[in-house]
Formats: structure tokens, sequence, C-alpha cells
């Protein structure tokens, strides 16, 4: 029996096997990426050998977990941490032969087209991702009826007006990136790239949200109070799984336009 006992979850039993230390020194972000990967991979389903995009995967814990869970080779993406600390994070974790660290901008990713069987996001992909492009370069990275998944803080409902008084010494305008099951579900159906088949809230999220800040910042009062305060009724866990539909075209770059500068005569008759 672990002495140490933070953070373990019956909701999260696979997640519950890592050193809290461990994870806790792997923060990137808000929110537990271990119990976030597990609940998404209840219902995506990772075979041995499947090549796994982490798109924006922050400190690689995430990466580091589904290589070891299920055996998938996974390329750890982030534009913000460094992929040498990735890497040494990676290889002291016994998984170098499974996962590769990679610095890249989301917006210019360096792989080649169709190249992996599923790309998940946890919890970064709303704050670069929410615009009506970004979902068709994505999806011309994963394989015809490869998985798009991603799950993260949302609002459970959409705020149409006035922020609610209980939020507001909370709320940082970063918070408008956040959306609902129902505002992703429409915004990624709507492409016709993808089939969606899961946009869904995590049961008592709040809760969970709680249980993970109450670990890492216990003094963050503000944010605290707010989320108790909530309880529920804005803010949670989302969860949105998708696949690329084999039918769907997918447009490439712009082709029918100049490529090259040649010089010409700036005005009429020159």
């Amino acid at each position: 029996m672990p002495t140490d006992t933070r953070l373990l979850s019956e909701h999260f039993p696979r997640a519950s096997r890592y050193n809290p230390a461990w994870l806790i020194s792997s923060i990137s972000g808000g929110a537990n990426s271990l119990w976030l990967a597990e609940w998404l991979c209840e219902v995506v389903d990772l075979k041995p050998g499947m090549r796994v995009l982490d798109l924006g995967c922050g400190r690689a814990a995430q990466s580091i977990f589904l290589a070891r869970e299920f055996g998938v080779q996974v390329w750890a993406a982030d534009l913000w941490f460094s992929a040498a600390e990735n890497q040494q994070r990676i290889t002291d974790a016994g998984v170098a032969d499974r996962v590769t660290a990679v610095h890249a901008d989301a917006r210019s990713l360096p792989f080649e087209p169709e190249f992996f069987d599923a790309i998940f996001c946890i919890d970064s992909f709303p704050y670069f991702a929410t615009d009506d492009h970004y979902l068709a370069y994505l999806a011309g990275f994963a394989k015809p009826g490869g998985i798009l998944a991603l799950a993260g803080a949302c609002m459970l409902q959409e705020i149409d007006g006035e922020i609610p008084e209980h939020l507001r010494t909370w709320w940082d305008p970063s918070c408008w990136a956040l959306h609902s099951p129902q505002w992703w579900q429409r915004h990624w159906a709507k492409t016709g790239f993808v089939t969606v088949e899961r946009a869904e809230a995590m049961p008592d999220g709040w809760k969970r949200w709680l249980d993970w800040q109450r670990v890492i910042c216990p003094d963050n009062a503000v944010e605290l109070k707010a989320v108790e305060d909530d309880a529920g009724r804005y803010f949670g866990y989302l969860r949105l799984v998708a696949r690329r539909r084999p039918d769907a075209s997918i447009d490439g770059p712009v082709t029918t336009v100049p490529t090259e500068y040649t010089k010409t005569p700036l005005l009429r008759g020159e």
C-alpha cells in the first residue's frame, strides 16, 4: 500500500499507480493530465504499435502514460516546453523506444500527411484551435478513419451575456476559449471532415478539478472558491472523440496564386 496517498482515485486506477511526486514535477497546465488521458482512453481503443500524436503535450507526462499503458508509439509535440527536457524525462521513464519529444508549433507541424492512427490533445486544444480552419489542417495528419480526440477543461454551458457573479473574481479572458460539449460537437461536425462519436462532460468533473487543485495549489483560494461555488454549473471537463471520414476531401494549401516574386512594372505603360 503506498505511503503517499495523494492523487489516489478510484475513478482512475491506471493513473493511481504513478508516483504523485513524479506527476506533480511534470505539471504543465491546470489539470491532471493522466486522469484526463485515462478517461479519454476509456472510449478510444488504442492498440499496441499505433502511431499517436500527443499535441500540446506540455512536459509529456501523458505521453509516457500512453506509451506505458497501451504500448503505442507517441510523438510528444509542444511549443512552449523544452523537447530536450521532455526527452530526458521520457528516457528516465524507460520509454525512449516508444516516445519521441518534438519541438513544434501546432500550426506548423513537421509530419507527413496521414501519418498518425490517432491524434490526442490533453488540456491544451482550446487555447490554439477554436477557429473554423484548424480542424481541416490537423485532420490531414490523421489516416482516413483515424482518431482525433481531446480532453480538458470546458464550459458545461455557454455564457451568453454577463459573467456569473460567483465567477467574476477568478475569471480570466482565456476562459472564453473554453466551450461546452454541444459547442464542440457542432464545431467539428459542421466541417464534414470528421464523424463525431462522443462529445460529453465528465460526471462530477468539477469535483475532480478540486481534487487536483487542492493537491497542487492548496493556497489558490480564489480558484478553489470559484469552482466550489460553481458546483458544476459552468465548469468541468470534456472529452471529444471523432474519426476522420475516409470519404471527405480535405483541401490543401492554395496553389493557384503565385508562389515566387517576379519583378514587373509597377504602373501601366511602364
